[in-house]
């Protein structure tokens, strides 16, 4: 099948570091005369020019749960929500080695910290300076952060401490952002990525999909990340989670979520683009495909959600032909499981095999009887 000429001319623009325009890009999520195949297809030509076959395995750690003084409409963590987590203060610096050790050993390239709240006093700063130079003096493996807004000089603190990336999500556009949330601004975002640039300390931001916002808005914030040259573009699929106060938004679907991955990826071709939260429940049986546009995703859940397990990340990993971006290979990791699923019988090997009975060969033999 011939792939389009509008698809190829994206194709070709995106691998020559061109802009794609909010037309283009809006015509990738709402036209569905483009096949949605070609699409991925595209993306993975530019995937690929930039990171060939490699997947980057990142680690959540939930450090700090709820009890947040925001209102973020989509958070289980803010004040409106009556959703019922487990609330806990900041974990132990033990508690979060221990955590990274375990990141480490399953392939993880990247261990991410997340605390709950608007932002982070003084001296935690210094506590999670110190938490930062720990992990990267033990253990061969990025850090990323997520603990709010931050200034100037908080921000050098980290950077100091050797921090490689900061993370601090849009959400949404800017347009649409004070239907998400009332108690910090879109710029108030925008100020602390801005800290975290000028501290020289590597950006991580992405945007939630799916909370009433329209294909416009998606465009808006994917170019505006563009702007600030986001060194990585994680995006999440909204999950309705009961008791949060933004409730239940229309559906997404795997054709839908698979555009906006596309899109994404003509509009950062450089980037490390992630499938994030979400794409289990949204994506589907059409979750390898993610990897055709992305080359990052989450392993072991998310902030408070359960995802697909370390083994069936790995798998699908390993299914669709990729490499993971750490010193653990792969294949050893996986032989480690496969050989104590041989022992408990739980193997998909050839000794899982199920032949059919009488009930399954002949039902109708069952129902006449």
């Amino acid at each position: 099948m011939k792939i389009s000429t509008q698809i190829e001319t994206w194709t070709r623009n995106a691998l020559e570091g061109k802009t794609l325009s909010s037309d283009d890009a809006t015509r990738i999520l709402t036209d569905t005369t483009l096949d949605v195949m070609d699409l991925i297809h595209a993306a993975y030509q530019v995937r690929k020019e930039y990171w060939g076959k490699e997947v980057r395995i990142h680690v959540l750690n939930n450090a700090q749960n709820g009890s947040c003084p925001e209102d973020c409409s989509y958070c289980v963590q803010a004040k409106t929500s009556e959703a019922d987590i487990e609330k806990y203060p900041a974990k132990e610096k033990s508690e979060i080695l221990a955590e990274a050790k375990r990141a480490y050993e399953n392939g993880a390239h990247r261990y991410c910290m997340v605390y709950s709240g608007r932002g982070p006093r003084q001296k935690r700063v210094a506590q999670l300076a110190d938490i930062i130079k720990s992990v990267k003096s033990e253990y061969n493996i990025e850090v990323c952060l997520s603990p709010g807004l931050i200034g100037p000089e908080d921000a050098k603190v980290l950077a100091d401490a050797g921090l490689d990336r900061f993370n601090h999500n849009l959400n949404t556009s800017e347009s649409y952002y004070e239907k998400i949330c009332t108690t910090h601004t879109f710029e108030d975002r925008l100020n602390t990525l801005q800290a975290v640039r000028n501290a020289g300390i590597q950006m991580c931001s992405g945007m939630i999909v799916g909370m009433g916002e329209t294909p416009e808005d998606v465009v808006e914030v994917a170019q505006k990340l563009r702007e600030l040259e986001a060194e990585s573009v994680p995006v999440n699929f909204y999950m309705p989670i009961s008791g949060n106060k933004l409730g239940k938004q229309a559906d997404l679907n795997p054709e839908y979520c698979l555009r906006v991955l596309a899109m994404f990826r003509f509009a950062h071709p450089k980037a490390e683009l992630r499938v994030a939260a979400g794409r289990e429940m949204f994506l589907r049986s059409m979750q390898p495909f993610a990897l055709m546009a992305a080359n990052s995703l989450f392993m072991d859940g998310y902030l408070n959600t359960v995802g697909t397990n370390a083994v069936q990340t790995l798998r699908m990993i390993k299914d669709m032909g990729f490499e993971i971006s750490a010193d653990q290979n792969i294949d050893d990791i996986l032989e480690q499981v496969n050989a104590v699923e041989r022992i408990n019988g739980t193997s998909l090997g050839p000794e899982s095999i199920v032949l059919k009975g009488e009930q399954e060969l002949r039902p109708r033999q069952k129902s006449c009887a």
